[in-house]
């Protein structure tokens, strides 16, 4: 009968330790889902490279920001144009599991891009870690408010983060698609 009401006890308390982790973690996955989903929509505006050998070079982009329909993610795809000259841009990244994040920036490493390694959403900001062979750098996207997004890229040199690329867009569309709660 002891052994009963101790394994009851035991499995009681086990349980009440794990309820708080599992509804953190389904708030978290939420939280996640809201902040990629405000992304959706069309984004424009400027951006400068503020480091680096092509300093100072001003640039715009026009991006269009989706959503993955069965995983906690963003597209950002679209083209920015510095003078005459126009290059495709985008960012894809997807929950791969265990709130891990990858995904690649451009084509991704094993082409002229960057490898997405891992993420983490913060409020309204998300941090996605970069990498390319040696190179190893950050980007992140903030959201002060519906209708501004401010992306910054930057790399690690030493053990410094440097910003590379700033850029501000803008919402284009009419209405905001989604609602970052504030933490």
């Amino acid at each position: 009968m002891t052994r009963s009401l101790l394994s009851a006890i035991l499995t009681a308390a086990l349980a009440a330790a794990i309820s708080p982790a599992i509804s953190t973690t389904a708030t978290a996955a939420e939280r996640d889902q809201r902040f990629f989903q405000s992304v959706e929509g069309h984004w424009s505006g400027p951006g400068e490279v503020v480091a680096g050998k092509y300093k100072g070079t001003k640039f715009t982009c026009n991006l269009a920001g989706t959503t993955p329909e069965h995983r906690a993610g963003m597209v950002l795809d679209g083209t920015c144009r510095v003078g005459l000259f126009t290059q495709k841009m985008s960012a894809t990244v997807e929950e791969g599991g265990r709130g891990r994040y990858r995904g690649t920036f451009l084509d991704g490493a094993k082409g002229q891009g960057l490898d997405i390694v891992g993420g983490n959403v913060n409020g309204r900001t998300v941090v996605f870690a970069l990498n390319r062979n040696s190179l190893k750098g950050t980007m992140a996207a903030k959201l002060p408010d519906p209708d501004t997004m401010m992306v910054t890229i930057s790399v690690k040199v030493e053990d410094d983060l440097v910003p590379v690329i700033g850029v501000k867009l803008k919402r284009t569309d009419s209405v905001a698609v989604g609602a970052v709660a504030q933490d």
